[in-house]
């Protein structure tokens, strides 16, 4: 039984970590990043589509993302869906491919996103936490309902807070490696 609430707690945190990452990976930083276009809707034949459904999106440097759609005759479409996406990008095109190069970030501008991902980071501990109490109140349960010994129960929130501590310092990891990206000039 308590292993089952582990397991469970341990499943739905490394769902919290993965949504976290998400969440980091959609903030730009002055790196040329595919995933960066990934919010993108281009209205195609009257359907708003997934800009990754209509062009191949590929980063040729680190400063510069190249897009190649593959139907010409939306090429304006997709132009004006990027400016409009307010990520303050200004693609350029030449033929069928679409170059946008990525302005630098200013130094308050990096501040402000880096409040942003501490913000990010914040939501991804509650999280983590309250994966934790759930789990703590299961097993009381359990202990109330004489399913389970004080001996397993007392392990049980043991092994929940080990967890919980793994994935905090996991999640402290990842936004020291975000807070460096966003501060890389």
């Amino acid at each position: 039984m308590i292993d089952e609430i582990e397991l469970d707690a341990q499943q739905r945190m490394e769902k919290s970590i993965s949504a976290l990452k998400s969440q980091l990976s959609k903030i730009r930083t002055g790196r040329a990043h595919p995933s960066l276009l990934d919010n993108i809707m281009v209205p195609y034949y009257g359907a708003n589509t997934p800009l990754k459904q209509v062009a191949n999106v590929v980063a040729e440097d680190n400063r510069t993302l190249a897009l190649s759609v593959f139907d010409k005759s939306i090429i304006q479409a997709v132009e004006k869906a990027i400016m409009q996406s307010n990520l303050g990008l200004n693609p350029m095109s030449a033929g069928t491919t679409i170059r946008i190069p990525m302005p630098p970030l200013t130094e308050e501008r990096r501040k402000d996103l880096i409040k942003v991902v501490r913000n990010e980071a914040e939501l991804g501990r509650v999280a983590v936490r309250n994966i934790r109490r759930e789990a703590n109140s299961d097993i009381k349960e359990l202990l109330k309902e004489k399913e389970v010994s004080e001996d397993q129960s007392r392990a049980g929130e043991e092994n929940i807070q080990s967890l919980t501590d793994k994935f905090i310092k996991n999640i402290d990891d990842i936004l020291s490696d975000k807070e460096k990206e966003l501060m890389e000039v």
